[in-house]
Order: structure tokens, then sequence, then C-alpha cells
């Protein structure tokens, strides 16, 4: 039996389906019982559980062979290391108290640093957790995700705009496509425990402006690339909806990305390769569908 956690998010959701259409056993974890329904019509079981709820997701977590553990960022939280902190005690509460001896957790690059990194601290604070609890750990560390274009693609779509939140966009950057993500996650969980370790994803790397390009062509016109020095990030961000402390935590997350701080410093490094036109060509069809 495998427990995902995150199942209704876009790796989680794709770790637990590629488990599935593979014939094995999953269990999932949502907050919505809608989301369980959902599953539960896959074939999956559903555990309808808030991952702050310790007892809870142990109980989702009994006689599991493995368990997919993440952190969900939540945007409206007024506290958000109060939040993190909250669900790294829940879940690694729940995973000794169960006794899973598998777990691989969607971590970052830069989970290795204490500090300084805004919302991977959160991730860096649930490796050191989890470690802790018994459990074998495989803490998979991607960088960029190239589905983050999709964050930026009403004012690509409507106004011709690419905002980059760096002083430069010609720094090349490892991007990664969640189905990658998923794949090495569905591995290393079907692998079994090896002993812990960290296991970093690397994928073809791109510029900003590279991106810019791409998405401009699949878009069917030109994107003006507008970089936004660090002075103008947390106004920029809370401009675009964000509350204040997650605005600060961004800023603080794109000055240590700016910094060179969130690079690969894992155990072992694994290649994937799926090409940022594909992934683009992929999200484009679900908008328009």
């Amino acid at each position: 039996m495998f427990v995902i956690s995150g199942a209704t998010g876009r790796v989680g959701s794709a770790v637990a389906a590629g488990l599935l259409e593979a014939g094995h056993p999953v269990r999932v974890i949502v907050r919505r019982v809608t989301a369980a329904q959902d599953w539960q019509d896959r074939g999956a079981q559903a555990a309808v559980v808030d991952l702050r709820d310790s007892d809870g997701l142990a109980a989702a977590l009994e006689d599991a062979t493995a368990f997919f553990a993440m952190m969900p960022f939540d945007l409206a939280t007024d506290d958000l290391p109060a939040y993190e902190q909250e669900v790294v005690a829940s879940v690694a509460a729940a995973v000794q108290a169960s006794g899973v001896a598998h777990t691989v957790m969607l971590s970052s690059g830069g989970a290795d640093l204490p500090e300084g990194t805004g919302p991977i601290v959160g991730l860096h604070r649930m490796e050191q957790a989890l470690g802790q609890t018994g459990t074998t750990l495989t803490a998979l560390r991607p960088g960029h995700f190239q589905e983050k274009v999709g964050d930026v693609l009403e004012p690509a779509r409507h106004e011709g705009v690419y905002p980059v939140f760096s002083s430069t966009a010609d720094a090349p950057l490892p991007m990664n496509a969640t189905r990658d993500i998923a794949v090495v996650a569905v591995q290393e969980l079907l692998a079994g425990p090896r002993g812990s370790e960290v296991v970093d994803i690397v994928g073809p790397s791109y510029t900003e402006r590279e991106v810019a390009v791409a998405l401009g062509r699949a878009l069917g016109h030109d994107l003006q690339v507008v970089t936004i020095p660090e002075p103008g990030w947390a106004g920029a961000l809370q401009d675009a909806g964000f509350a204040p402390n997650i605005a600060a935590s961004l800023s603080e997350l794109y000055q240590a990305d700016e910094e060179g701080r969130l690079g690969p410093r894992g155990d072992r490094s694994v290649q994937v390769s799926t090409d940022l036109a594909a992934t683009l060509q992929g999200m484009l069809a679900g908008v328009n569908a």
C-alpha cells in the first residue's frame, strides 16, 4: 500500500496516478470529500485528512509500505513559518507513530540550508524532522518547475509581458517538468528503502529569456521580458495579491536563488529530460480545453 499526500497537487496527483496505472494499491490523502470520491472512482482508497491532524494521518498510514510526503504551501496563512512548523511536527509524529518503513519526500534545492530561503526553510525542517523518526527518508530535491510559467500566464497572454523577479533574465537555470519529478518519485517508492539519502533532480537548463521566447511562440505573439530588481519584489508581489508575509517569504526565496544558493548538493543526482516546449504545449492545452 502506497500512501500519497498532496494528491490534488501537480506532483502528488501524478505520483498516485502513476502507481495506480502500474497496478499498485494506493491510498491518497486529500482535504475534501469531493476529491476523495474522484480518486475512489479511479480505484484508489482515500482518506480525508488535514496534514496538521497527526492522529488522522497516522491512521491513514496504517499498513503502508511507503509514504509520499510533501509540504503544502498555504498562501492564505498569516504566519507561514508557524504553519510550516505545525505541518512538520504533525507529519513527523504520524510517521513515527505508524512505523512506516520508507518515506519519499518532495523537497527542494536549497533545503540543506537552515535559513534565508523563504518557504524552503519549512522543507529543511521537514527533512530534519523526518530523519529523526526511524523511517528511511528519500528526500527529492528538484530545482525550478517548468510549470511555474503558469504563474505569469495571464500577463503574458493579455499584456504581452513576461515578468522576471531577478536582476537578469539571462542566467541558465535547471528546470524540471512535473511529470519527470513524479516518475522519479514512483521509481523511488517502488525501489524500497536503500538507506536515507538526498536525491537531486536536475532538468534541462533555460534562461528566463529563453522561457519567455518559448512561451511567446506557444501563445502566438512576442513577449516583453521585464526584470524586477530586488527593491521592487515585495511591492510587486503584494500588487499581485499576495499577503505581506507571503511576499516577504517569496522575496527571500528569490534572493537566495539570485545568489546561487539553491543548487544541487545531494547524495546523488538524477538527470531528467522533458523539454520545456512539451510542458508548455500540455499546459496551454489544459487551459484552452
